[in-house]
């Protein structure tokens, strides 16, 4: 009640207080971030190793194993569990509660360097991801063309467009999906390999020795000092085929001789289809602190861009927009309000015929939801499909309520002229009614917010 005694008071003071309010709802709903889903900050570390050409047993054995036996010494570690399949192994890192997230990562990144000193030959670092559920696709850009194939809109998307998302905020850089990545291909006819009396590694080691990448030295001449390149690398794919393989008292066995090279594309494991056409399209994946229509006008803004650095037959386009959901969900709420608002109004001035009383149920509904997200902002909310969710149920609470005050605060008016007096007996024969809605609708929601925290933890 000290709340009413205060208003009554002061009454200027409480019209400042809802200006206040009023233009600091401005500032929270431009700068909220609007998702689809909040951010979860979960404890959770994902590594993702490759290895190509190993079984299931193998990564297991020769990587996982390693990887998880140095993971026990991070601090906060509640488990570890790992997954192996052919070439790849995931391992998921979760934490305590309340563990220092970018402590763990960093732990996390120094013990795999030390799990690396046990592992095969050609072992390359893994990925290492934070995840979170607020990290997810908002659209996709797709490349599509009537005169190429998709391994070079797969070039052409990985070396032009993929650096232009770094420079995006809030926009992650992921790989493109839909084409083959670029591969020079040896095949050896084994018949040819078995005549020579030669095996499979002598040609790979002549592979490697034939096409060795080593820093090169410096000639003065005179005035000048130029640079003496060594002719180690192949500067074309065909000049592979004059690699030695084999040389000695015998005659040299040439790359040529025993197999073809080709300049192709790595075998198809997956493939994208837009409108019944092959195509290649880049993930647009958020930050778990990045606001979804944000990410979203950057990239629409940013497609002029993506179009400059791609041969003029290449079309970009946006596909499967994600920000149409917030934006629905948000009108979704505001046309819930105004219509909650407007009909208790109505219904105010219908029954009670005085248009003040209606004014202010009209006012205060929307002013209550708008308090709400000044709240949310303060306390670091953004703007998504679970506190847009809170706010409609709280449409229904307002009306309730609205209407029974009044409604009370009107009977009072009958009886005495003196309006405070109306308005404060009103309100205290219905606060421990109100009060007692209040928690039986909090004895519901409670319950599974603490589940939740339970589940999590």
């Amino acid at each position: 009640m000290w709340l009413i005694h205060g208003a009554l008071r002061r009454p200027f003071t409480v019209l400042v207080a809802v200006f206040a309010v009023a233009l600091c709802a401005i500032l929270a709903i431009s700068r909220m971030p609007q998702d689809i889903f909040p951010n979860l900050n979960l404890p959770v570390i994902d590594v993702a190793q490759p290895y190509g050409g190993m079984s299931p047993a193998q990564m297991e054995g020769y990587l996982a194993y390693y990887y998880e036996s140095n993971f026990l010494y991070i601090a906060g570690l509640q488990s570890a569990e790992s997954k192996s399949v052919e070439n790849f192994a995931l391992l998921k890192l979760s934490f305590l509660p309340g563990t220092d997230m970018n402590q763990a990562l960093s732990q996390t990144v120094a013990y795999i360097e030390r799990a690396h000193a046990n592992m095969p030959a050609g072992a390359v670092p893994p990925f290492v991801l934070r995840f979170d559920a607020g990290s997810v696709p908002v659209g996709y850009v797709v490349f599509s063309s009537k005169t190429r194939d998709v391994n070079e809109l797969q070039d052409l998307a990985l070396n032009r467009v993929r650096p232009l998302f770094a420079t995006l905020p809030g926009v992650s850089s992921p790989a493109t999906f839909g084409g083959s990545s670029r591969t020079i291909v040896i095949r050896v006819d084994r018949e040819k390999l078995s005549s020579y009396h030669m095996s499979t590694a002598e040609v790979v080691k002549a592979l490697l020795a034939g096409n060795m990448i080593a820093p090169a030295g410096d000639v003065r001449i005179g005035n000048l000092d130029r640079i003496t390149p060594i002719n180690g690398v192949v500067t074309e794919v065909k000049d592979l085929a004059n690699l030695p393989v084999r040389t000695g008292a015998g005659p040299t066995v040439f790359m040529r001789d025993i197999g073809t090279v080709e300049d192709g594309s790595d075998l198809t494991l997956g493939y994208a289809l837009v409108n019944g056409r092959r195509t290649v399209y880049l993930p647009v994946t958020k930050r778990a602190d990045a606001s979804t229509l944000a990410v979203v006008k950057e990239v629409k803004d940013s497609m002029g861009r993506f179009a400059n650095v791609l041969p003029t037959d290449v079309k970009v386009s946006y596909e499967l927009d994600q920000s149409g959901r917030v934006r629905r969900s948000l009108g979704s709420l505001i046309w819930e309000d105004a219509i909650g608002a407007f009909l208790t109004g109505l219904m105010v001035f219908l029954f009670l015929r005085e248009w003040r009383s209606s004014f202010i149920v009209i006012t205060s509904i929307p002013f209550s939801l708008i308090a709400a997200l000044v709240c949310l902002w303060l306390t670091g909310q953004s703007i998504n499909i679970m506190t847009l969710s809170g706010l409609a149920l709280a449409v229904g609470i307002l009306v309730d309520e609205a209407m029974v005050v009044i409604e009370n605060i009107h009977s009072n008016l009958q009886l005495t002229d003196d309006v405070p007096r109306a308005v404060l007996e009103g309100t205290r024969r219905t606060l421990v009614p109100t009060q007692l809605a209040m928690l039986s609708i909090l004895a519901v929601f409670v319950p599974s917010r603490l589940c939740r925290c339970c589940i999590s933890g």
